[in-house]
């Protein structure tokens, strides 16, 4: 199976993101920062990455948190998960948040979060009266997991 090429440019001095396994469905991505940054309980920052992408219509990315930075730190995205548009060409910025009750320390070249790359589809939206009933119906919120 051959891979799909996405053009990007690196500014910092992290390599390029990459997948960690043959199995991974995201790319890690670093933090491309001059200092550390301390993130208080509960305080979010948009931390940059130096990563500037070309992506092919019909595609976005998706930045997710790394379950390890969340477990181990309570460290997570807001706006989870992040797109980035086809047509974005600005800087790839995450959006952190501290869910835990210590300081977190962001230093350069932590992998932050990680990118999946998806396909997505542009519809036409038509306007009707009436739409088709499922057994589900309105069921919502928690619905299908009680008995």
């Amino acid at each position: 199976m051959s891979e799909m090429k996405i053009n990007i440019i690196n500014t910092s001095s992290n390599p390029l993101p990459a997948y960690a396994t043959s199995g991974s469905s995201g790319m890690d991505i670093r933090a491309n920062i001059s200092a550390p940054i301390e993130l208080k309980p509960l305080e979010r920052q948009l931390i940059p990455t130096g990563l500037f992408v070309q992506l092919p219509e019909n595609y976005e990315i998706q930045i997710r948190p790394r379950s390890g930075l969340a477990f181990k730190h309570g460290i997570t995205c807001l706006n989870t998960p992040g797109t980035i548009d086809s047509d974005y060409r600005g800087e790839i910025k995450v959006l952190l948040i501290n869910l835990s009750n210590e300081i977190q320390t962001i230093n350069n070249n932590d992998r932050i979060a990680q990118m999946v790359f998806a396909k997505t589809e542009n519809v036409e939206l038509i306007a009707v009266d009436v739409i088709n009933v499922t057994k589900r119906g309105e069921g919502g919120f928690g619905h299908t997991g009680k008995q």
